[in-house]
């Protein structure tokens, strides 16, 4: 069971990555900005984040620059999920830091098959 926050602003994909994440029994904060998302990430250590890209205020690739720039969360693994499924956008975000890039719409067995293998077994 992982921790996560979960940046998306779309309420419809918010109810489809909540209920992706409780059919595995994993626990999430929500938030619908950027800078909420970076703040939550500072905050409360998820053991991963799920950041899309276009959001109110910073965007997700911003937020995950912050977070690779901070000692603090460069380790924390972040999948950025969008309706840009443009190569150059997966590049950007690969090069950035992100640990996988999720194309809107997603099948919800490929995120939790990208959790399981981005986040560490509890030992």
């Amino acid at each position: 069971m992982a921790n996560l926050v979960i940046a998306e602003d779309a309420p419809h994909m918010l109810r489809l990555l909540e209920m992706t994440l409780r059919k595995k029994g994993h626990r999430w904060t929500s938030v619908r900005s950027g800078d909420a998302a970076l703040a939550a990430i500072k905050k409360l250590k998820p053991d991963a984040a799920i950041l899309d890209i276009m959001m109110p205020g910073m965007d997700g690739l911003a937020v995950l620059g912050e977070l690779k720039k901070d000692p603090t969360t460069e380790q924390t693994p972040v999948i950025i999920l969008t309706a840009l499924g443009h190569s150059i956008t997966q590049q950007q975000a690969i090069s950035s830091g992100a640990a996988a890039f999720l194309t809107k719409p997603f099948s919800p067995i490929s995120l939790l098959k990208i959790i399981d293998e981005i986040i560490p077994p509890s030992e």
